[in-house]
């Protein structure tokens, strides 16, 4: 399939009604149904089954389950550096840089704003001239997103939107693709001021889970929603498990100017791995 057919589909298909249909399919615990679906994702994405803390891809209840298996204790160790910020999920860079001008850039020539990414234009404030990471989890990654940095739950919001495929086509041909699918913005306090991690939902998507909200997408709402969190004292350090993708998609970190810089041996396309150093606090 040619692309500009390809990006065609994308407005064309029952995104919503797809990804429904994807979500019953992933949570059954029918075995045959269950089971045919993990043997056909083992051999069609090659998973490495050999790191995950339950081997036999089949033990798992359903395919949710085995999608978001857990890994050995030793297989992702984190950089214990004070000064690092590390990689939140395995995947790949799909881009990283400055914020400028409020926004953030997305690939040839597309880019979005702050604001319409986190659904707040208060919250777009506090990371004016600062830099963000964008990672994209291939279906075959672990789909697991940890703490990049340490910090404490200060909000989140819930914006409804899209559910586009998030891939190098769309990135490269549908405008504004990370802030018009649906997502969960958390935002952290941490030592070196605020810190988003974003949680982008895409086509056949069925879920996304934080670790002290339990499952939080699809939205029972078309409608923005924001929660804050001042009493629940929610605390969790670099390296630990903020939220989970049931089918994959993308990660996309935000820090405030002048706090942080990356590697410069990252850039488009460089493959990631949850917990080695990706950056350090200035």
């Amino acid at each position: 399939m040619n692309d500009k057919l390809f990006i065609k589909l994308q407005h064309l298909v029952p995104q919503h009604a797809l990804s429904r249909a994807a979500g019953w399919l992933a949570a059954t615990e029918i075995g045959l149904i269950k089971n045919t679906f993990i043997r056909w994702f083992v051999k069609r994405y090659q998973v490495d089954m050999s790191l995950a803390a339950e081997e036999n891809p089949l033990a798992y209840p359903s395919f949710n389950d085995f999608f978001t298996r857990a890994l050995k204790p030793d297989a992702r160790p984190v950089d214990t550096n004070p000064f690092s910020i590390v990689c939140p999920a395995d995947g790949a860079i799909s881009q990283l840089g400055p914020i400028e001008a409020g926004r953030i850039f997305q690939a040839k020539g597309q880019d979005y704003s702050v604001e319409e990414l986190l659904g707040d234009s208060e919250l777009a404030t506090e990371f004016a001239d600062g830099q963000f990471a964008t990672v994209y989890l291939s279906p075959r990654d672990y789909h697991r997103v940890h703490m990049p940095y340490g910090g404490k739950l200060r909000t989140m919001v819930s914006v409804p939107g899209e559910l586009f495929s998030v891939n190098t086509v769309t990135a490269e041909n549908v405008p504004r693709l990370f802030a018009r699918n649906e997502r969960s913005v958390a935002i952290f306090d941490t030592d070196i001021g605020p810190m988003a991690v974003v949680l982008v939902g895409a086509m056949i998507v069925a879920g996304i889970e934080t670790v002290w909200d339990g499952q939080v997408a699809p939205f029972a709402s078309r409608e923005i929603a924001t929660s804050h969190y001042p009493y629940q004292n929610i605390q969790l350090k670099k390296g630990d498990e903020m939220g989970r993708f049931k089918l994959g998609s993308t990660a996309i970190m935000l820090f405030a100017k002048d706090k942080i810089e990356w590697s410069k041996k990252y850039q488009a396309g460089t493959p990631t791995q949850m917990g080695e150093i990706m950056g350090r606090r200035k």
